[in-house]
């Protein structure tokens, strides 16, 4: 054996012996657990010192990353003799070491009410200068099924199809539906075709044989959860008797809705003859009278006419003068600037004719206006 062989087996023996010898973590649990939410777990970590471990004892307890890029999250640090359990707000008032003086080798940690989103790696580390060890955990939580709900879907009639649904809204997966009949000979329909990851469960041609409870049970490896739902096959219908029935309805609404145009368009008759009836004029209304007076004015026009041609130009000033003096004011007044001017004594009838002036009659009137 030469020398360097030599000193190479020194060494790994004096390597093997110290690390013996040195702080080591004595757990030899699984370190993959799986919880579901609402238990609570512990993550083993008991240890054991050597003699030359003699520097403080260091124990922390920290949640890795699943980026390598991002900071590990230190949740509870046993230090100086003194633990310190508020590091992590998310677990804060949930975790404790499982033991009151963890210096004495056990620097377990307890999670009480499990979450999902408590998920991940966790690391203890014990370090008593010069010794150091540590080990991971990795854990899961899962969530339990919630109730499933069981319907069925599709006609219930016998030699149609239908299919039986189960579903749960809350769960972690993998879920598997297991369906089962609870009555009759409790085996299911040789027609049954089943989806354990869908939660279905189809029953082709289904006969009354079909007819029953059914149950349905959603598992995964916290828990399990389970639903009833009640099958009842019926004959099909009397389709003929549906037809007839159908025809016979719609010929009544015919004749109703018939009845009723009826009646409103008569209503409606009666209503515009009433009315014609109460404006029909019943009695001739006789014309306005005619004034007497006006009548009388025509008259006494007529007569002043036929005596105006007998009259000569040297009497037409006596008849006119006083006749239009006499002319009523209280009826008809004309205004001051159209009041008749009196001819002088030398524009008398005998003057007029000889200017070659037309000599005419001007009528008088009453005071009701009635020519004279």
């Amino acid at each position: 054996m030469d020398f360097r062989t030599f000193w190479f087996c020194l060494i790994n023996i004096i390597l093997l012996t110290g690390s013996s010898c040195g702080l080591q973590i004595t757990s030899t649990g699984s370190t993959s657990i799986e919880k579901a939410s609402g238990e609570s777990v512990k993550l083993d970590c008991e240890f054991t010192l050597a003699a030359v471990d003699s520097g403080p004892l260091d124990i922390e307890w920290s949640l890795q990353p699943s980026d390598n890029q991002k900071e590990e999250q230190v949740v509870i640090v046993y230090s100086g003799d003194r633990a310190f359990e508020h590091y992590y707000d998310p677990l804060k008032g949930r975790v404790h070491f499982n033991s009151p003086d963890p210096k004495n080798g056990d620097a377990s940690m307890n999670i009480m009410g499990l979450k999902a989103t408590d998920t991940g790696t966790y690391q203890c580390k014990v370090k008593k200068v010069p010794g150091i060890a540590s080990r991971k955990f990795l854990l899961t939580v899962m969530v339990r099924p919630s109730k499933p709900r069981c319907y069925v879907e599709g006609p219930t009639q016998v030699g149609k199809d239908m299919v039986l649904r189960c579903s749960s809204v809350e769960g972690t997966q993998p879920l598997k539906y297991i369906w089962e009949k609870t009555t009759g000979n409790k085996l299911l329909p040789a027609m049954a075709v089943l989806d354990p990851v869908g939660g279905t469960m189809s029953l082709r041609n289904a006969t009354e044989a079909t007819s029953g409870t059914y149950r349905c049970m959603a598992q995964n490896r916290v828990g399990t959860e389970e639903c009833m739902v009640e099958v009842n096959v019926t004959p099909p219908p009397n389709t003929a008797g549906i037809i007839a029935a159908a025809v016979i309805c719609v010929l009544l609404a015919l004749i109703l809705i018939a009845l009723i145009l009826f009646c409103c368009c008569r209503a409606r008759h009666k209503k515009k003859y009433e009315k014609e009836i109460a404006y029909e004029i019943r009695e001739d209304v006789p014309p306005p009278k005619s004034r007497v007076s006006t009548a009388r004015s025509f008259t006494s026009v007529g007569s002043q006419r036929s005596s105006l041609g007998s009259m000569s130009p040297s009497n037409l000033h006596e008849y006119v003068k006083p006749q239009y003096d006499k002319i009523p004011s209280d009826e008809y007044e004309r205004p001051p600037s159209h009041a008749p001017v009196p001819l002088p004594s030398r524009m008398a009838g005998p003057n007029l004719s000889r200017m070659g002036a037309i000599p005419v009659m001007i009528p008088a009137q009453n005071r009701d206006g009635s020519i004279v």
